[in-house]
């Protein structure tokens, strides 16, 4: 979490900063030439859940349950609200209503949280008290809520950035227990579950895990099975519903813009460790990210334009909360920020006071920051029951996210990350026609007081204002009556390293008989159709080896009418089963932003190789081979190439084999190869 600052007075605990992630300032293009905006309707991607929108509450905000605050709330949209307040969740105790070493405000007790949080309409997500608590303490708290008062309240979470208790070096989080390990966090995760759920079997409850590629991803302290997520994972999978994660990228304003481009590949890594980790039924562990804020421009421009564009990204990927760090915070360092007053603030509303030698002060008391208005933006672009779509631009300055409503009309959200230059933009659309009238368009420019809107231009063209957000909600050409139902989530099976089988449920007909199924993969915004069928599988062949694909099913009629797109399906494609090489790649050895790795290169062929080189691509721009031994490195982009030393040029036939070794560096989410090639065939992973 990120702890209040001036405005609650006794904080005693410290704050450790996440470590921030790579991806600074790209330059922009020409802005004389239009960036090219590329909506794609039947790219579809996950279903905007009820509780889509969020943001923290905390105990030391005597304004937390007042009717002034949870109206704000409730009309920027918010639908899920957490407490007592991150770390703070850690020390307190929810009987007494007090935290010992930190400042509890008055009149911010559970049952005014509750208040606040019904007149918001807004779910409560409840951190119970692992640093200091015990499950019988959480068990009581969850009976209060829900069999004394009839609360329903339905998330419950196991402590709070666990893994900063000391384990790893670092110790911000409180940890009573003399076992700080991953494997004790797992363990009484367990026990605190059970003796919940005992109490009232249809809550959730949700373990702590840590943002893939960053602190302390990947390492693995004392006597832990291995790093963080995987150990939480191994024990405690069975017994949780979702896991909670947070995400600080740090940096400029610049950087942390940029590195909103890593969440996909976050996401995906996240996925693949509770697939992998977490047992049987993996499949119905949620996702959720309850804290995320920016270092710089945190009240201004930069934060807004960072919370739209990692909450868009972030439900994307099918998270079923995002949540802002946090209501009311504080001043902080004040510095400006685009010609803007950035008051340092984690806060989406003021709190009206002054910096310590009162020589600023904050605008008056809930003043909406400016990340306040791009969550607003969310909710008038983002509504539950909307699909998100593939949208993408050629201009890494200017983002761009897209959703198909029920009714068929599309909303595009577009954010121009540019502090000096406005940016014109082209918009193409694929799958989806625009009426030919006026969209209606939201827009919240730098240094605005609120959002504006208005009936104006047309669907294809549009200018965007620096650093700024703009809606564009576009109704239909034609009427969507009569067209099939969506085809069911796609599932893949027998994926080998060049093909795969992808089944889905049937779709319901409309106005037609159901005609065939298409399925297409996701490249960008761009689709490429792999193949057609009339029934409700397809086995598609020519994929590349050890890669990732995302693919939808839609569904076409006798009468030619197409179906919305299917939820999405993500799989990635293996090595050969049989090669005449072999490779195995060991990078355990990991710090939280490096590793090294030894790479063994086999020869599994009938022939004696003298003479190789082995090759690979990393999956993203941010991995990178900083320095090897026994062998010739380089790397060129992201493609990586090894040689051999007059040693080990030489591979035996039958299993002759050498061992090479690197120190790798990442700044982002740390993909493995998914292909390794000795002089050119593709080799097995072992």
């Amino acid at each position: 979490m990120r702890r209040p600052t001036a405005f609650a007075a006794g904080l005693l605990l410290l704050l450790a900063t996440a470590l921030g992630t790579a991806g600074g300032p790209v330059a922009a293009a020409d802005p004389t030439d239009p960036v090219t905006v590329t909506v794609n309707t039947r790219a579809g991607l996950a279903t905007v859940p009820a509780t889509a929108l969020g943001v923290n509450h905390a105990i030391w905000d005597a304004q937390l349950g007042s009717a002034e605050t949870s109206d704000l709330l409730k009309t920027a949209g918010v639908k899920m609200l957490r407490y007592p307040g991150g770390s703070y969740a850690d020390i307190y105790h929810w009987e007494t209503h007090t935290a010992p070493g930190g400042y509890v405000a008055p009149n911010t007790d559970f049952d005014t949280f509750m208040a606040g949080a019904r007149r918001v309409g807004a779910e409560p997500m409840i951190i119970a008290n692992y640093g200091t608590g015990t499950p019988a303490e959480a068990a009581a708290w969850v009976r209060y809520a829900n069999v004394t008062k009839g609360y329903g309240a339905k998330w419950w979470t196991v402590g709070n950035e666990n893994y900063g208790n000391g384990h790893y070096g670092s110790a911000w989080e409180a940890d009573d227990h003399p076992d700080k390990s991953a494997s004790q966090y797992a363990r009484l995760v367990i026990e605190y579950a059970d003796a919940m759920k005992a109490v009232d079997p249809s809550i959730k409850v949700g373990a702590v895990l840590t943002m893939p590629g960053n602190w302390p991803d990947g390492i693995t302290a004392g006597s832990d099975p291995g790093p963080w997520n995987q150990t939480v994972l191994s024990l405690a999978g069975p017994k949780i519903d979702f896991v909670d994660v947070h995400w600080y990228p740090g940096g400029s304003a610049a950087d942390s813009l940029a590195r909103t481009n890593h969440l996909p590949d976050a996401a995906w890594l996240l996925r693949q460790q509770i697939d992998r980790y977490a047992g049987p039924g993996a499949d119905r562990i949620g996702i959720s990210f309850t804290e995320l804020n920016v270092d710089a421009g945190r009240t201004t421009a930069p934060g807004a334009l960072f919370l739209a564009d990692a909450y868009s990204g972030l439900l994307e990927q099918g998270v079923f909360t995002v949540q802002w760090w946090n209501v009311h915070n504080g001043i902080g360092t004040v510095s400006e920020v685009a010609g803007q007053t950035d008051y340092g603030d984690f806060g989406l509303l003021s709190s009206g006071n002054c910096t310590s030698d009162g020589e600023v002060c904050q605008p008056a008391f809930n003043t909406p920051f400016a990340p306040y208005h791009a969550l607003s933006m969310m909710n008038l672009f983002a509504r539950p029951g909307d699909q998100l779509v593939r949208a993408g631009t050629d201009e890494p300055l200017v983002a761009a996210h897209a959703v198909r409503r029920p009714d068929g009309s599309v909303a595009v959200l577009l954010l121009n990350k540019d502090p000096d230059t406005a940016h014109p933009v082209a918009l193409d659309y694929a799958g989806f026609t625009p009426a030919d009238e006026a969209p209606t368009v939201h827009t919240f420019a730098n240094g605005a007081t609120g959002i504006s809107t208005a009936r104006s231009g047309d669907a294809t063209a549009r200018t965007l204002p620096p650093y700024s957000l703009t809606t564009l909600v576009l109704r239909p050409a034609g009427s969507s009556a009569g067209r099939p139902g969506a085809p069911g989530r796609p599932a893949a099976s027998a994926v080998t390293d060049r093909a795969a089988t992808i089944s889905w449920l049937a779709a319901t007909p409309g106005a037609a008989p159901i005609a065939k199924y298409e399925v297409h993969r996701q490249h960008g915004a761009v689709s490429e159709q792999l193949g057609e069928t009339a029934g409700t599988s397809l086995t598609v062949g020519n994929l590349e080896p050890g890669a990732r694909y995302t693919v939808n099913v839609l569904a076409r009629d006798t009468a030619g009418r197409v179906s919305w797109s299917s939820p999405p399906l993500t799989f990635a494609t293996g090595s050969p089963a049989e090669s005449s090489c072999a490779v195995r790649f060991d990078a355990d050895n990991d710090w939280g932003n490096g590793y090294v790795a030894n790479v063994e290169v086999i020869n599994t062929g009938a022939k004696a190789v003298d003479g190789w080189t082995l090759t690979w691509t990393w999956p993203t721009a941010w991995q990178q081979v900083s320095s090897g031994w026994s062998a010739g490195w380089d790397q060129q982009g992201r493609d990586v190439r090894v040689t051999p030393t007059a040693d080990n040029r030489r591979l035996a036939a039958g299993g002759g084999s050498t061992t090479v070794g690197f120190v790798g560096a990442y700044s982002g989410p740390n993909v493995p190869p998914g292909a390794f090639r000795l002089n050119g065939t593709v080799c097995t992973l072992r």
